[in-house]
């Protein structure tokens, strides 16, 4: 009886120990293929650096990180997607974090906030500019404003989605100034450059990234200063224009995730950010890499969120 008591102990501590064993081993993850929400249209700078990232992410790992695009409302499709998603690291988002910042300020039932999401790792800032085909007679922002003041609701600008950061900035111009300008709404940037330079636009707001290699022109780009990738171009702030700061772009996951995987994920985003593959589609685009961890991600986000609301608050807008 006691051979069989003490064998049954000993299987009992053998198992607790191998739970225990298990329970210590780091989190094998991605031990599945991961989906990437890119909440902007394929071909844009968004994607092409999501892209890229998650690739460097894939050859970390050894897993795979596979990026879908979910375009749609100012990317709050994409958001609402991860949001909504299980917290268990299989699907993540990638991108600016413009429509869960601004979204529960200047869209009505928006089903997701600011809280909604773990934020992981800041990649980049996607900084935000003033552009004219290079046929325009605008040289620089000053004529262009100039022009619109003469001409009140006669000239148009297109942005990638009504209370998107980019219509956001340029409103925030507008009121300041009490100017009059017709805004056209696109579904992310790609599509703003055809229509200008077809001339059916008077100039457009876009990226310092999206515009490189277009024949276009930056008059302004937004910000408290120049930005490195584009360091001949004035700010907004020295020309003495109302301003907003340059959207903060990385990976975020919905909430709950557990906080081994979300460390995993902030050490491989780390590590795709000093990849060499990587870094080359960075330089080719002309955007500074800005690694950020997941506290001063986290940070960032909670404080763009009360900026943002200060600045729909202070525009007069309601929730549409």
């Amino acid at each position: 009886m006691r051979r069989c008591l003490g064998a049954a102990f000993g299987v009992v501590l053998v198992a607790a120990l191998l739970g225990a064993a298990a329970r210590a081993q780091p989190v094998a993850y991605p031990d599945r293929p991961v989906q990437v929400v890119v909440s902007w249209q394929a071909g844009g700078v968004v994607d092409t650096i999501g892209r890229a990232l998650a690739q460097a992410m894939s050859d970390a790992s050894g897993g795979q990180f596979v990026v879908v695009n979910r375009d749609g409302a100012s990317g709050i499709v994409g958001a609402q997607a991860v949001a909504a998603a299980r917290p268990d690291g299989l699907m993540i988002g990638f991108g600016p974090i413009t429509p869960i910042t601004t979204a529960a300020h200047t869209i009505r039932n928006v089903p997701f906030s600011v809280d909604s999401f773990d934020y992981v790792c800041k990649v980049f800032e996607n900084v935000l500019t003033v552009s004219v085909a290079d046929a325009s007679p605008f040289r620089t922002l000053p004529e262009l404003i100039a022009a619109i003041r003469a001409r009140p609701d006669a000239m148009t600008y297109g942005h990638f989605g009504t209370n998107s950061l980019g219509h956001l900035s340029f409103a925030n111009i507008v009121g300041g100034l009490s100017l009059r300008v017709v805004d056209v709404p696109f579904r992310g940037e790609v599509p703003i450059y055809p229509e200008m330079l077809a001339g059916r636009l008077d100039f457009g707001i876009g990226t310092v990234g999206g515009a490189r290699g277009k024949p276009v022109r930056l008059l302004a780009v937004f910000g408290d200063s120049r930005s490195r990738a584009a360091p001949e171009v004035p700010s907004t702030r020295e020309l003495g224009l109302p301003t907003l700061q340059p959207v903060l772009a990385g990976i975020t996951l919905p909430r709950g995730t557990p906080p081994a995987i979300a460390e995993r994920l902030d050490a491989l985003c780390r590590q795709a950010t000093e990849a060499a593959s990587f870094q080359a589609v960075m330089g080719r685009l002309g955007e500074p890499i800005l690694y950020t961890d997941r506290a001063g991600f986290t940070a960032a986000a909670q404080r763009d969120n009360a900026d943002k609301a200060a600045v729909v608050r202070a525009l007069g807008l309601m929730p549409q």
